[in-house]
């Protein structure tokens, strides 16, 4: 079932004790994650750039339709750009919510694959009604032969504000974000044409709407405010990550160490991946202007109550 539509991984329902998986990471891992699966250790051609391991991390040399894992082992499991790859989407999230309690999924809208398409992508996916939607990418009309990955990816997060808070005002206008709990209502290739319309006809206002449905001034001021709030959290938390490991220094610091974990379980940080678990006053990973930011509102537990002010 779904529960949110997060700003992004920063903004995760995690607990302080969560044991957390991560499947497929690739180059960008989830620092949170105790546990991180892999099923390409020697190939990036699914992900840009080599391998990336937190000290912290357990890497797992497996495949997510064949989890190596008890049934509900993780409190948390992340899947970041991943499930659009996947040659049995259905394993795939039978898997998942399987081996987790809760999680989340991200993958590219259906929008967002048209801007920035990727080969080894099998599915084009959308948010309707709370389920997951997916649709073979052969199936769905469209050119996905322009990649304008270098214009939405690589330049404009980095360098127009009003395109960086994009994504956090409209959350699912490039992106599929989906936190769920106790299972995954999902669909794939449907053929009710309620959802099939969405992928192979052309949108009129009432779909638009059913996607996005109209917010008034208010609630456009509040998305705002908190979209350019997240945003400078985030850079300073990025400010203060620890440098994550090659795949060749994580073998050396770790060697013979990709197999499942057969005994015990890999030590839990204690890092908390949602900001009102955290204690400010004491939590190294928080940069000291927003600790003192933070601080000094009275009777501050965090996030919880900074956001109410937007």
């Amino acid at each position: 079932m779904k529960v949110s539509t997060p700003k992004s991984r920063q903004d995760l329902h995690i607990k302080r004790h969560d044991r957390v998986l991560e499947v497929g990471p690739g180059n960008r891992p989830t620092f949170r994650a105790d546990v991180l699966v892999e099923k390409f250790l020697g190939d990036d051609t699914h992900r840009r750039g080599g391998l990336r391991i937190f000290p912290h991390q357990q890497l797992v040399n497996a495949a997510a339709e064949a989890l190596p894992f008890a049934d509900k082992e993780f409190d948390y499991v992340i899947c970041n750009q991943v499930l659009e790859h996947s040659d049995d989407p259905a394993q795939f999230l039978r898997e998942v919510t399987r081996v987790g309690k809760a999680g989340y999924i991200e993958t590219p809208s259906l929008l967002g694959e048209w801007l920035f398409p990727k080969k080894s992508h099998r599915w084009v996916v959308l948010n309707i009604g709370d389920k997951l939607v997916l649709y073979d990418k052969q199936r769905v009309p469209g050119n996905y032969a322009n990649d304008y990955g270098e214009l939405f990816l690589n330049y404009l997060p980095y360098q127009s504000l009003p395109y960086k808070l994009l994504p956090f005002t409209e959350g699912e206008l490039m992106h599929v974000r989906y936190e769920w709990k106790d299972g995954i209502d999902f669909l794939i290739n449907p053929t009710d044409e309620y959802y099939s319309k969405f992928f192979l006809r052309k949108w009129d206002r009432e779909m638009v709407c059913t996607l996005f449905p109209p917010r008034g001034f208010v609630t456009e001021l509040r998305r705002t405010l908190r979209a350019a709030a997240h945003v400078i959290g985030d850079k300073l938390r990025r400010s203060q990550e620890r440098r994550s490991l090659s795949l060749e220094e994580y073998k050396a610091l770790h060697p013979g160490d990709f197999k499942c974990p057969g005994g015990g379980n890999p030590p839990v940080t204690g890092i908390p991946g949602h900001i009102s678990d955290i204690s400010y006053e004491k939590h190294p990973l928080i940069p000291d202007v927003f600790r003192i930011f933070v601080c000094a509102i009275p009777n501050s537990k965090a996030y919880e109550k900074l956001t109410r002010v937007f």
